[in-house]
């Protein structure tokens, strides 16, 4: 059985109103979340989506030049934070500073949270 599922790939930016609303219109899907430092497009407010955070000393990455990279890491819901932290320990990933982060073996970042009320538990996906 998987240790959780993706609930959004959040991308960090300077302003995340903004960014939502240039992918809002550009995949045609709605803005169903949205305070100061954090927006969510997603299809409806019960699934998952894109999510733009507010990095207060952003950089624009310099694609193709690795100076200043990409700047996105995943949330993943489990239904466990601790059950899920041993497994993803034992998967390889390493503890980061914050809340339930860790990297994953290549060093991309995520973030382990509670699963949505609205999303079914793992082992009822199916």
């Amino acid at each position: 059985m998987p240790v959780g599922r993706l609930h959004h790939l959040i991308f960090d930016c300077s302003d995340p109103a903004a960014a939502a609303r240039f992918w809002s219109a550009l995949l045609g899907r709605p803005i169903t979340y949205q305070d100061d430092d954090f927006v969510v497009v997603a299809d409806n407010d019960t699934t998952s989506g894109l999510a733009f955070q507010r990095a207060p000393d952003h950089r624009r990455p310099t694609w193709p030049d690795p100076a200043v990279p990409q700047q996105a890491h995943f949330d993943v819901m489990v239904d466990d934070r601790a059950a899920a932290t041993e497994a993803v320990l034992a998967l390889g990933a390493t503890r980061l500073s914050g809340d339930h982060v860790f990297a994953d073996p290549a060093g991309h970042p995520f973030c382990l949270i509670p699963r949505p009320g609205w999303a079914p538990e793992l082992g009822k996906l199916h």
